[in-house]
């Protein structure tokens, strides 16, 4: 299973893409979709638009995870990262890929355990679920963070839809398509272990 973090910004939207497979991680690519300062709001959402669907095409993901932002207290600060963000969630569902969000202190607690962790520690941690990850920016490694959540999550929905396990009812958090139950704490993927893990490469 190919999965996409997206983490979204009208400046710069962070992107990861993992690979799951059984219980092991591993890093594809991550990068940054930035827009031009210069340009018309509407184009910049364009640029966006364009940017992410690239990456789609390029690495096939299956399904998309995007982190729910916070009001920002500056009122057009607000509405330019709303429709960012709208564009974010846009383009992975316009390419028929189920779409779920993830609020930050549940993609920092899936990742590192603790919901109020600090970025480096967050980073951290991404560097050894995903050992080789290499991230050009905060926003790619916040956007791989998401991954990993989406990751856990969808691990810990199949273990309580599976038949004998625990169906009660958890947290929603699925937009279209994605793990509407599940608990909040999920069980933990190890990265992918390799025979040369720890050789140059």
């Amino acid at each position: 299973m190919r999965l996409l973090g997206l983490d979204p910004g009208l400046r710069a939207t962070g992107w990861g893409i993992i690979d799951v497979e059984d219980n092991r991680l591993r890093h594809v690519g991550s990068g940054t979709v930035r827009s031009d300062a210069a340009l018309d709001i509407a184009d910049r959402l364009v640029e966006l638009f364009e940017g992410i669907s690239r990456v789609i095409a390029e690495f096939e993901p299956h399904e998309a995870a995007v982190e729910k932002t916070f009001v920002n207290r500056n009122a057009e600060s607000t509405l330019r990262l709303g429709l960012a963000r709208g564009v974010v969630l846009l383009a992975p569902a316009r390419a028929g890929l189920a779409v779920s969000e993830y609020a930050p202190n549940m993609v920092k607690k899936s990742v590192v355990g603790s919901g109020h962790a600090a970025k480096g520690q967050v980073a951290m941690m991404i560097r050894t679920l995903l050992p080789g990850a290499e991230m050009e920016s905060a926003d790619a490694a916040d956007a791989l963070a998401v991954a990993i959540c989406h990751a856990h999550r969808r691990a810990t929905s199949r273990h309580w839809n599976a038949p004998g396990g625990d169906r009660r009812k958890g947290e929603g958090d699925g937009v279209r398509g994605g793990p509407g139950d599940g608990p909040g704490n999920a069980q933990p993927l190890a990265p992918e272990t390799r025979p040369d893990r720890g050789q140059g490469r």
